[in-house]
């Protein structure tokens, strides 16, 4: 469909059309294609679209002309009329860069709110007129206890990458945002997947809303040139290393399991001379945005990022992505992977996988219904006399996922399988209580405080999440208990 028309087919306003030729396009993407006519007709949408198919421009775009065509009923300070929710910090940032974008010629105004940073300045803007507002749910709610903001004339809601919304166990404050809203509104719902908890979340949100998917679901992208590096776990920072320096790759984004790893790469790949910064839940937000800006700008070729802290990057044209350990959920393997091989140019993801992670290819394998080839190098030699390799720490059972465990369990704790237990009766030891196993001092002073249950990654990557780590997460909308929509 997109290959038929162009931008002037979809009858945006004429200061749209004068952005969109400023930022070079002529030819709207297939999810640009199919959701601004829907939009702008008024009604709720349901869009699947991964990240980098243009499905930012897809709502940004006609809910511009929407607010344009229609003056506000009841202009405010601190009161939007459309409310753009996602994951993440970046991602916000992104988000009200492409509103920026598009409506530099309109007299609309955006801001965008997130934590990790002063609520003050944030406060501050919220004094003046607010049109659109790109926010992360937990920082928005802190507004809405300050009274700082007023949700009573949201007129469009948008919640975008709701499927990672939900694993980072922002359901609860979503229910909480939405009953602050008023009942008449437009809602634009985009998730890369469609899981159960995503199609409930969508009967109870979306009132016969359009549908849009633009790509097979959990499908690959074809220009990207998929491949895996068989090899044990010790040599891959050499192999990573001797990869970067014989191609001399200038951008590179690869992924690690855990934040303790991404330091411990990035550390080792500058000590062998090649530029590298990590980022991730514990990197402060000026440090992953000074990072992220020098990675795009091409002063820095290899950031190293966990999952979460790199949901919602568009760098364009981005030329290789590497799985330094595949995750434990194929789904985020195509996530990470769709980073590369956007706009029609090509790309390369190259995994780095030993022994232990062969269930995890053969699942990835099975999800994108293809094998992915195993290459060697052969220009790699494997160092000599290397350090002992610290232990690694148990993965999750195959096709868990750490961050969007929302039952309260620990990111790397193992599974309770009473193992532990078991070894003590076989050894005449009775059970040992909570209490008990306190662990004592050898000189006998008083053990230190417990520290509290670990958050879920997902919470420590947003620190405004994290008040809510203790709370039991409620279930999600049901379709019998009525619809919230238009």
């Amino acid at each position: 469909m997109s290959n038929e028309i162009t931008f002037a087919d979809l009858k945006l306003a004429e200061p749209l059309m004068r952005a969109v030729a400023d930022a070079g396009y002529t030819r709207p993407t297939p999810v640009q294609a199919q959701a601004i006519p829907l939009v702008l007709a008024g009604g709720d949408l349901l869009a699947g679209a991964q990240t980098g198919t243009g499905k930012t421009a897809g709502f940004t775009l006609p809910i511009l002309h929407l607010l344009t065509e229609k003056s506000a009923a009841h202009p405010r300070p601190g009161r939007p009329r459309c409310l753009i929710l996602v994951p993440t910090r970046e991602l916000a940032a992104q988000v009200e860069e492409s509103v920026q974008t598009y409506g530099k010629y309109l007299p609309l105004k955006s801001m965008v709110m997130f934590g990790g940073v002063n609520i003050n300045p944030q406060i501050k803007a919220l004094r003046g007129q607010m049109d659109i507002l790109v926010a992360t749910p937990g920082r928005l709610l802190d507004h809405v206890g300050q009274k700082t903001l007023d949700l009573s004339g949201v007129e469009i809601l948008v919640l975008d990458e709701a499927d990672r919304m939900l694993d980072m166990g922002f359901i609860r404050d979503i229910k909480k945002i939405l009953a602050l809203l008023p009942k008449q509104r437009q809602n634009l719902l985009f998730s890369a997947t469609f899981s159960d908890e995503i199609k409930t979340l969508a009967d109870g949100l979306l009132h016969n809303p359009g549908y849009v998917e633009v790509a097979r679901r959990n499908s690959t992208v074809e220009l990207i040139a998929q491949s895996v590096h068989l090899i044990p776990q010790k040599l891959k920072s050499y192999l990573l290393a001797h990869l970067i320096k014989h191609h001399d790759w200038k951008q590179v984004l690869v992924f690690t399991r855990t934040k303790h790893g991404a330091n411990r790469l990035a550390e080792k790949l500058n000590s062998d001379g090649i530029p590298a910064a990590a980022i991730h839940g514990n990197k402060s937000q000026p440090a992953r945005t000074k990072a992220l800006a020098q990675f795009k700008d091409g002063s820095l070729p290899v950031l190293v990022a966990t999952d979460i802290a790199a949901r919602g990057l568009d760098i364009d044209q981005l030329p290789h992505v590497v799985n330094f350990e595949l995750p434990n959920v194929p789904e985020d393997y195509v996530h990470r992977i769709g980073r590369t091989g956007r706009a029609g140019s090509s790309g390369a993801a190259i995994s780095l996988v030993d022994s232990e992670e062969l269930p995890f290819l053969k699942s990835i394998e099975r999800l994108i219904k293809r094998e992915i080839p195993k290459v060697t190098v052969a220009s790699f030699v494997p160092p000599t006399n290397l350090p002992a390799e610290a232990p690694r720490p148990p993965r999750p059972q195959h096709g868990q996922r750490r961050h969007s465990n929302t039952t309260g369990s620990t990111r790397n704790q193992p599974p309770r399988d009473g193992q532990d237990q078991k070894r003590r009766n076989s050894q005449g030891q009775k059970p040992r209580s909570p209490q008990q196993r306190t662990p004592q001092s050898r000189n006998g002073a008083q053990p230190a405080k417990p520290r509290p249950a670990q958050q879920t990654a997902d919470q420590q990557h947003l620190s405004e999440a994290a008040r809510h780590q203790a709370m039991p997460q409620p279930a999600l909308f049901s379709p019998k208990s009525g619809r919230r929509g238009k």
